[in-house]
């Protein structure tokens, strides 16, 4: 992982890590059999471990954007990324870490990384459809002022995951297929929607 610059923003706001932090805490807690958030189930610690290894391909192996690496070095004026995520969302460990790859880019942007359930209140002015869906990444600037947001998943496998609710399939099934969707795109589609924010937002101009 390419050697951070100084932080040029970091939001004033309790229960916040940046990347490796928490990639560290996920790992420290599955030590103890335990994972972020309250529920520290087999099925949930055995999603939170499959998640580690995931991120941690991602940040090592993951292919970046060429036009979306150089948009994000453009941002001229201090951005902090806050992402709402937990260690077992399968769909966090395919998106968080190409934010993070992408933040090492520009020393104007800061990833910082909370919890959802320690933070309802700031996911519940986030919501899809109703439900506390993560991740979610919402970009704000030094002002603290929203620029834009993005979540919980890339279009086609948001509406991949709708299909499978109507049909009533079971939770592992629609999961293995989610992850199977992520896999064979390897951050591509995500890449594709966040360089089209970056592009809507005006902040390249």
């Amino acid at each position: 992982m390419p050697v951070r610059a100084e932080q040029n923003h970091r939001l004033n706001w309790p229960n916040i890590i940046d990347m490796k932090e928490y990639l560290d805490t996920i790992k420290a807690l599955l030590k103890e059999n335990k994972t972020t958030g309250g529920n520290h189930s087999e099925a949930m610690l055995h999603y939170s471990k499959m998640n580690l290894s995931r991120m941690k391909r991602w940040m090592k192996a993951g292919v970046m954007n060429p036009e979306l690496e150089e948009a994000v070095k453009a941002i001229s004026e201090p951005q902090t990324w806050v992402v709402l995520t937990e260690a077992w969302c399968g769909d966090a460990a395919h998106t968080v870490p190409f934010m993070a790859l992408l933040a090492e880019l520009n020393p104007n942007i800061t990833l910082d990384i909370k919890m959802r359930d320690e933070n309802l209140d700031l996911m519940d002015k986030y919501l899809t459809k109703g439900g506390r869906s993560i991740p979610k990444m919402i970009a704000f600037n030094a002002s603290e002022q929203e620029v834009f947001n993005w979540g919980p998943r890339p279009k086609k496998m948001q509406e991949a995951f709708y299909e499978m609710k109507e049909l009533n399939l079971p939770y592992s099934e629609v999961s293995e297929s989610l992850q199977k969707m992520y896999n064979k795109d390897k951050g591509i589609l995500f890449q594709e929607e966040f360089l089209g924010l970056l592009c809507e937002s005006n902040i390249l101009v």
